[in-house]
């Protein structure tokens, strides 16, 4: 299921690197235009896509063609000759650090995780009512080799103050109504750094090649375990505090609410980590498929927690009321998600097919999701309708 380019990154992000490895200073602008045709788009400036789900689940690392892309303003333009990002706040060494430091001058680490939207089957939610936002299928999710040097090794040179707890990140971005993009993050995840398990980056590289404007050129944050909007694209600062960002995107936004009030968004916690999630990818969304056997492909993610990863994936041909066990993909790995096939036999008439994964920590997709005024964290039992025809 797997090819070679996909065995040699899984092997890269195993380890950090000794040192940057040297690769041409931008993605041409060819690349990035195939890769935008390889998406569909729910919007364009701000863009925001994902891939067909057939070509999400062909291999463990995601391509950056099939990579989803999750933007809140255009893409800013960026001199790197000139670019800085600023840490501040609460440390006793606030600096600056040049593109040319992130990428030569500081302990460079790889990291392989799943990025996932906190929105992801967002439009899922909508079928018991309506809610705001980006309508996303189960593709604003995807699995990369970032590469970059550790956010706790930045936070060690800037020497924190006593009493730190968080760290924020602010993009270079305009978000128009909101200012910069930010997220926030606990001190302790920041500083996280476990020998199987990848810690936080200042990532400049995605699949050994530099990061794409659509993905948050020149360098921008990963952390693992966590909503995709926890990793801000094109990062320009970095502080340190004693409490939660009050940028909107942690104050107002991103929170499970039954009502989109101030009151409501007050008094909710930030969304951090992801919980256990899976979907069928293969066959498409109203496929017509002949009688007999059938090959069914999709992807299951365990919920963000260290050293967490899928232990068992099952799949239903009767709508939910039986089960049998699907075959896992031979690589696990914590934050990491593992993809899956099982093979049904399927008989003329309409088919309800259904996924649900289960994680090393005992958490197994519900089989419903409360509904939210956002339409966050959609991870219910995946279902999927198939026309199977008289043969």
């Amino acid at each position: 299921m797997f090819d070679t380019l996909d065995r040699r990154l899984f092997l890269s992000g195993a380890a950090a690197s000794a040192a940057a490895v040297a690769l041409p200073r931008f993605v041409a602008a060819r690349d990035v235009e195939a890769a935008k045709k390889e998406l569909r788009y729910h919007q364009r400036s701000p863009d925001n896509a994902e891939p067909a789900l057939p070509d999400l689940v062909q291999s463990w690392i995601t391509p950056r063609e099939h990579f989803y892309v999750r933007s809140h303003a255009p893409n800013p333009e960026i001199d790197e000759k000139t670019f800085a990002v600023s840490v501040e706040g609460m440390v006793r060494k606030p600096r600056k650090f040049s593109l040319g430091e992130l990428r030569e001058g500081l302990p460079q680490a790889t990291a392989t995780a799943t990025m996932t939207c906190a929105g992801n089957r967002r439009s899922e939610h909508s079928e018991t009512k309506p809610v705001s936002g980006v309508p996303w299928g189960p593709g604003a999710i995807g699995n990369a080799v970032w590469g970059g040097v550790p956010l706790a090794e930045i936070l060690k040179r800037v020497e924190l103050q006593d009493g730190a707890k968080h760290v924020w990140f602010e993009s270079v971005d305009h978000v128009e109504g909101h200012g910069p993009f930010g997220g926030s993050i606990p001190l302790e995840k920041a500083m996280a750094v476990h020998s199987k398990t990848p810690g936080c980056l200042v990532a400049w590289r995605m699949n050994e090649a530099p990061l794409s404007p659509d993905h948050g050129f020149p360098v921008r944050t990963v952390v693992p375990g966590y909503i995709g909007a926890r990793s801000v694209k094109w990062l320009g600062k970095i502080v340190v505090s004693d409490r939660p960002s009050p940028n909107h995107y942690v104050a107002d936004a991103y929170k499970i609410v039954t009502e989109a009030t101030p009151e409501q968004f007050a008094a909710a916690q930030p969304i951090y980590q992801y919980p256990i999630n899976g979907a069928l990818c293969i066959p498409p969304a109203d496929a017509k498929v002949e009688p007999g056997r059938l090959t069914v492909r999709g992807y299951a993610l365990p919920s963000g927690n260290p050293g967490c990863t899928i232990e068992r994936v099952e799949i239903s041909t009767d709508g939910g009321r039986t089960w049998r066990d699907a075959n896992l993909g031979d690589k696990s790995s914590p934050f990491c998600w593992r993809l899956w096939s099982a093979e049904a036999t399927l008989k003329p008439g309409e088919t309800t097919l259904v996924v649900r994964a289960t994680d090393t920590r005992g958490r197994t997709q519900p089989q419903q999701t409360p509904w939210n005024a956002k339409g966050y964290l959609y991870n219910a039992w995946h279902k999927r309708q198939v026309q199977v025809g008289n043969g």
